[in-house]
């Protein structure tokens, strides 16, 4: 799967005094908006733009209270959609083909439902459709993790097992110290949005769709995976290897099944 090599371009926008910030890999391609999941940033899709390269343009934000952008008051589904259609608006985008993980997966799928105009097609890389237990957080391990740090070994210590994950997404702060790229909290309480039932916006709209399932999820079962496919229309699966974080864990895999689908779109 070779792409063409793109550079991104690092912009942001203000919405409501808040920053959003978002990687425009940029080139003449058609426009996709991917949105990560909780822990992860927009650099987590770099190496899928360059494989989709120069066909298609990728924008992937750091969604709020992740990397780059600010923290906000409040982490509801509508708070996702509504910045992903200012971004768009902000690029002057009409129509974009909106690619998303985990909880990145269920706004790639509500942005179409509630703005169906703006959606040309939907990739779903293990948003929960089916209704989530409403327990404890699955992510709660991370309130045991410090926000901020004197330096940044202190910071990879007290992260400990996440450190070769996160390692690379620290942030210097300006006293000196440094953070995480989220504020465990606010992962928390934005997790915690993402549970209810969600099968009305993943099946009010028929644009085309691709839902990939990973073999070893820990989120998503096989059996729930092919529900999902066979209750909206014109939508297919793609199987992959590896755990929950397929873009992640079988990024070659992953990637050829998203250039495989998009070349399916008029």
């Amino acid at each position: 799967m070779n792409g063409t090599g793109v550079t991104a371009i690092r912009g942001e926008l203000h919405i409501d005094g808040r920053r959003l910030s978002y990687l425009d890999f940029g080139g003449p391609g058609r426009p996709l908006l991917a949105l990560h999941g909780h822990l992860y940033e927009g650099q987590t899709w770099a190496q899928l733009a360059q494989g989709l390269a120069p066909q298609w343009r990728v924008i992937a934000p750091d969604q709020r209270g992740h990397g780059d952008s600010d923290r906000a008051a409040s982490y509801t589904r509508d708070d996702y959609v509504a910045d992903a259609i200012a971004l768009l608006d902000h690029l002057g985008i009409e129509e974009a083909v909106t690619l998303g993980h985990s909880g990145g997966g269920i706004t790639a799928f509500q942005i179409a439902a509630r703005h169906p105009e703006r959606v040309s097609a939907i990739v779903n890389v293990e948003g929960p459709v089916c209704d989530l237990d409403d327990g404890p957080s699955a992510l709660s391990f991370v309130l045991s993790m410090p926000y901020t740090a004197p330096d940044r070994q202190a910071l990879l210590d007290a992260i400990g097992p996440l450190a070769p994950m996160l390692g690379d997404k620290l942030r210097s702060t300006a006293d000196g110290g440094w953070r995480l790229p989220f504020h465990p909290q606010d992962t928390i309480t934005s997790e915690q949005g993402t549970h209810g039932d969600h099968w009305a916006d993943w099946t009010s709209t028929e644009c085309p769709a691709l839902f990939v399932l990973a073999r070893d999820s820990q989120v998503i079962t096989p059996e729930d995976g092919r529900e999902i496919v066979a209750r909206r229309a014109n939508t297919g699966l793609a199987e992959l290897h590896g755990d929950h974080f397929a873009h992640t864990t079988d990024p070659d895999g992953f990637a050829a099944a998203v250039k495989d689908f998009l070349n399916t779109l008029s």
